[in-house]
């Protein structure tokens, strides 16, 4: 079956309404990778004296699967374009302590900090996060924080896996895709992979 592909985009007016406001920290990311581990062999970081997390918050080109009653089943995607210009604005906007648990807006933290962030660009030898080298050019890495035990430890027991973003966005329609077996193939492959990582 192919689904339609909506391109998500934001208006880079800082008064518009259209952009990405709050990080969320999540059990199951839609961009389908964890935190990353930088001494331990497991998915998220367990430093308990620097008590930060750094992963991809988006992956260009990645399609994500949704469904909802507007649209019914479609894929969306981020291109590297669209996440420049997101990423751009949310810092000019002021946004690195907007975050909450599992986009729930009852669930807001102040104890969690943006600190580091970059774009994959090959033009300019910025170069993925070491454990996610297959991310393509555009994608956004960031790095935070975390100034809150409770939530730290929630952290450690797998309680949250990921980043994901949460905005207001235009879905703009791509041409249909036809997949090829190869490319089917290929996306089995990197769904499995992903399943086997969680």
């Amino acid at each position: 079956m192919n689904l339609p592909i909506y391109k998500c985009v934001i208006d880079d007016d800082v008064d518009s309404p259209l952009q990405v406001e709050f990080m969320a920290l999540v059990d199951k990311p839609a961009i389908e990778k964890n935190f990353m581990a930088f001494k331990s062999q497991l998915r998220f970081n367990l430093d308990d004296e620097k008590k930060i997390v750094s992963g991809p918050a988006m992956l260009a080109d990645m399609l994500i699967y949704r469904k909802d009653d507007n649209l019914g089943e479609y894929y969306t995607t981020f291109d590297k374009a669209s996440i420049s210009s997101i990423v751009q604005k949310f810092f000019k906007k002021g946004f690195i302590k907007n975050f909450n648990l599992m986009h729930d807006a009852e669930k807001k933290t102040s104890d969690v900090t943006i600190f580091e962030s970059f774009i994959t660009d090959e033009a300019r030898g910025i170069k993925p996060m070491k454990g996610f080298e297959d991310a393509k050019d555009g994608s956004w890495f960031i790095s935070a924080k975390v100034d809150n035990q409770e939530l730290w430890d929630k952290i450690k027991a797998g309680e949250f896996k990921g980043f994901s973003v949460e905005g207001i966005f235009n879905q703009v329609p791509m041409q249909m895709r036809k997949m090829t077996p190869e490319v089917a193939v290929e996306q089995i492959k990197q769904i499995l992979k992903s399943i086997e990582n969680v």
